[in-house]
């Protein structure tokens, strides 16, 4: 997710190396105007400037091989929740863009996403990557589907 469009708005397309000023401007996000023409715009339509708002638990799929949203901005996404005590989880699959494309992660977020939402629309025990998380450099190694009855 494009969390943040001012610090978006200066970056690249990794895929193609063409800067991201463009899809703000003229495409996708229809701004018309540049960051410094019109940064409340800008600001209005970056999710990071309304994260006191948010009251929904959220699941952020952010990749780090994703050309079209670069994965910086699920982290700032993510750090903005967490340091606003929200409940949220950052996924991050190494390798895959913005779509996944390996087996092994695809069914892993559906197991994640089922698991999410179980706990939250049906009160089902959360999962113990939802309670603990899964450190980094265990990725792969733990998986942290296993249930407990300890609070998200």
């Amino acid at each position: 997710p494009v969390a943040n469009m001012t610090s978006a708005y200066g970056g690249i397309r990794w895929e193609s190396g063409m800067n991201r000023q463009f899809q703000y401007e003229k495409t996708q996000s229809r701004i018309g105007a540049t960051l410094w023409e019109k940064p409340d715009l800008y600001i209005e339509n970056s999710p990071l400037f309304f994260l006191p708002k948010v009251n929904t638990p959220l699941a952020i799929m952010s990749n780090d091989a994703d050309g079209a949203v670069p994965w910086y901005q699920g982290i700032e996404l993510f750090t903005g929740l967490r340091r606003l005590g929200k409940p949220v989880w950052l996924l991050n699959y190494n390798n895959e863009a913005h779509n996944l494309v390996q087996r092994q992660n695809r069914k892993d977020i559906q197991i994640r996403e089922q698991q999410f939402f179980d706990h939250y629309l049906k009160g089902a025990k959360a999962p113990l990557w939802m309670t603990n998380g899964v450190p980094a450099v265990d990725k792969g190694r733990t998986w942290g589907f296993e249930l407990t009855d300890d609070k998200p």
